[in-house]
């Protein structure tokens, strides 16, 4: 990967780190384009089973799209949107993630904004420094927050979210976890350490059921109950070689070894 994202893979959790630290991470084009190649690797990769997203620095996990940019395309493009949500010739970053078949684990801390802000979103389980200030600020730059629109409501209760996109307002580590905007709140210094161990614990359990879960929690949204009971999201693990295991396992007082198959 480019100096700004760099991707390590041990014991089957991927890493994804953000590297950007002297512009706190922010989203430049190329950024999110080895960010889509860095999970649609991870979605493809049957040696990955887990995907941990953080970045580096102290300052910020990410403060989202990197404005210089987009202004010197305002300039040089005059007329033209830099990007218009599910447009262009990639995929979108944050569909990307959702869609990702591994579960995604984010350790967030400082500035996470705007696009950043959208980028923890994306996750499944958001992990949050307690210096975290967190907001979607897109309201007092003319943006749309296309993402954190649609996703939003959908984590916490809408009113919350009409007050965060309304005003743009940041909020901190406390308020995010009261409102359930994210999972888990630890000190600066244990981040990293805590995004890990949620990550080998999510490594050491079936990972087609972890998968089914997710697929099946993202696609039934919306479906009427009878609709999404009948889903079916695949991978299918009750027909698994890791369902058999896991009931050895069991009865034989061991720990399973599990293959994804």
């Amino acid at each position: 990967m480019s100096p700004n994202v760099t991707v390590t893979v041990e014991d089957k959790i991927a890493t994804i780190s953000l590297t950007d630290v002297d512009r706190m991470n922010a989203l430049t084009s190329a950024t999110i384009s080895e960010l889509i190649s860095a999970f649609e690797a991870a979605h493809h990769d049957n040696d990955i089973w887990v995907v941990v997203l953080r970045a580096e620095g102290d300052r910020g996990f990410c403060v989202g799209r990197d404005l210089r940019e987009v202004r010197a395309n305002d300039l040089s493009h005059p007329g033209t949107a830099d990007s218009l949500p599910m447009h262009g010739l990639e995929r979108n970053l944050f569909e990307v993630i959702v869609e990702c078949a591994k579960p995604v684990i984010a350790a967030i801390f400082g500035h996470t904004l705007g696009g950043g802000a959208e980028l923890a979103l994306a996750a499944d389980i958001r992990i949050a420094a307690d210096n975290l200030s967190i907001g979607f600020p897109e309201v007092t730059r003319g943006f749309g927050a296309n993402f954190a629109s649609v996703v939003l409501p959908r984590i916490v209760p809408l009113g919350v979210a009409n007050d965060l996109l309304f005003t743009g307002r940041r909020i901190g580590a406390s308020e995010a976890s009261a409102v359930h905007l994210v999972n888990r709140v630890v000190p600066p210094a244990a981040l990293d350490r805590a995004a890990r161990d949620y990550a080998e614990t999510l490594r050491s359990n079936a990972p087609l059921t972890i998968r089914r879960y997710k697929a099946m929690g993202t696609r039934a949204q919306g479906l009427p109950l009878a609709a999404a009971l009948r889903l079916d999201a695949p991978p299918n693990p009750y027909l698994s070689e890791d369902r058999r295991e896991g009931i050895a396992a069991f009865l034989e007082k061991r720990s399973p070894e599990w293959a994804a198959r």
